[in-house]
């Protein structure tokens, strides 16, 4: 039982019984065999979610050869030239690292765009890392399984060879991905999800169908890269003779179980043939600035019935893997580009919660019985919440630095006074700075 959180809502009790939220309101009795936590003091939100991540590159932020770059010049020489040097330790790593940053900010869902695989037998050791991860940190995980059957027009997988498996190999090791871990539940605790690393890029016509065959035959959801930059318009209207959206329509990559990272350069065209179809889309401001690739033009995309989600992107390219450092940008890019009443702090935090799980299909991000018991707790008695009149809304208007005091996902704490419980904080640091070095050593 929790006493006295102060929600969007007002104060509220919320009573929690078999990993969902079994009641909430005021004033609710306290069952005899209950453990009470008094959460006097504490905004409680539901759990952020965040739709698109790249966890392999958390070890990579900062590297000095991509900080001028933009996309075209970032890829090849950051995220693309680590790859064939990220082991299993590598990625176990720099997962941990991601999850540990996410689950402390507040966030208990993570979709990640996981696209690095090819021929090797490395490839899905790398992967068995990355979910073991996911396992031991207690986060809801939905893992973006990405890939490339061609190096093609992708200005960054085009400078490595090898970096690309078959179709026929992606489709018998999804295969077995989905026997071992997927779970369809609106309550999962882990889903698959068919998402190749580039739909103009990286994957034929022919892939693509055979890609979104598969996916809707076992009911699973899609995902990739569109409209980042110009570039992927540019060679959307060379390759196939029409424009990027229509292309993916015509290879049946849109639809509500449909949703893409990026999208800066969907024109109003592009946003109608998207909204018709409730295809999503995961923002990811702080990305998309500092590679200087502009502003997705969010709020037309949600007034023409787009599902809009919120992501962090790689930190590689957006050095916070932070949600609560999204929403603040989501909130303040936007009004910047289209006026003061462009965005409102509640419908941003919407987006990063309640949209976020309807897109990936969760029982998540809302704070109501029935849901999936996945709660933050922040202090409101820090310095910097102090002062703020709409204290539900305190992280959405203040942003970073927050660490969330306590974090439950499924029912279970995760998180205590931003201690993330299933990470050794000490042996994550020592591997963390043993696999950097080896990779400066490496790519210096």
């Amino acid at each position: 039982m929790i006493r006295g959180a102060l929600t969007v809502d007002g104060p509220r009790d919320v009573l929690v019984r078999d990993q969902k939220i079994s009641a909430i309101g005021m004033g609710l009795s306290v069952p005899r065999d209950a453990e009470v936590f008094d959460a006097s003091g504490l905004l409680l939100w539901p759990g952020l979610v965040n739709t698109h991540h790249h966890l392999a590159q958390s070890i990579l932020k900062g590297m000095p050869a991509g900080m001028a770059a933009d996309l075209n010049a970032w890829l090849p020489a950051v995220p693309f030239a680590a790859w064939p040097h990220i082991t299993p330790e590598t990625m176990y790593a720099s997962a941990r690292i991601g999850f540990a940053e996410l689950l402390r900010a507040g966030c208990t869902t993570c979709a990640d765009h996981h696209y690095l695989y090819d021929s090797s037998d490395n490839a899905m050791e790398v992967e068995a890392a990355l979910i073991q991860a996911a396992t031991e940190t207690g986060i809801r995980f939905v893992l973006c399984r990405g890939g490339a059957t061609i190096r093609g027009t992708h200005k960054g997988l085009a400078s490595f060879e090898g970096l690309t498996e078959n179709r026929d190999l992606w489709l018998h090791r999804m295969e077995a991905t989905l026997g071992r871990h997927h779970d369809g539940s609106a309550d999962s605790m882990f889903r698959l999800v068919v998402a190749p690393t580039s739909v103009i890029h990286t994957t034929e016509p022919e892939d693509l169908r055979e890609l979104a065959s598969f996916a809707r035959g076992h009911g699973l959801r899609m995902h990739s890269h569109l409209l980042e930059v110009q570039h992927d318009e540019n060679m959307a209207r060379s390759l196939r003779g029409i424009p990027a959206v229509e292309y993916a329509e015509s290879v049946g990559w849109l639809g509500d179980d449909v949703w893409y990272a990026h999208l800066v350069y969907a024109d109003q065209p592009a946003i109608e043939r998207l909204a018709r179809y409730r295809t999503g889309i995961a923002h990811c401001p702080v990305s998309n600035c500092r590679l200087g690739s502009g502003v997705a033009a969010v709020p037309a995309m949600a007034a023409a019935g787009m599902q809009v989600t919120i992501g962090v992107d790689g930190s590689g390219s957006a050095e916070s893997g932070s949600m609560v450092n999204e929403i603040m940008q989501t909130f303040l890019i936007h009004r910047a580009v289209g006026g003061a009443s462009a965005t409102t702090a509640g419908k941003v935090l919407a987006w990063a919660t309640s949209a976020g799980a309807d897109l990936l299909g969760l029982n998540t991000g809302r704070l109501e019985a029935g849901a999936c018991a996945d709660l933050v707790f922040y202090r409101l008695d820090e310095p910097r919440f102090m002062g703020v009149w709409q204290q539900a809304l305190a992280p959405v208007l203040c942003g970073e630095p927050v660490v969330a005091s306590k974090v439950m996902v499924n029912g279970r704490w995760v998180v205590d006074e931003g201690v993330v419980l299933g990470i050794d904080h000490a042996d994550l640091a020592t591997s963390a700075r043993r696999e950097r070095e080896r990779l400066m050593r490496i790519l210096a």
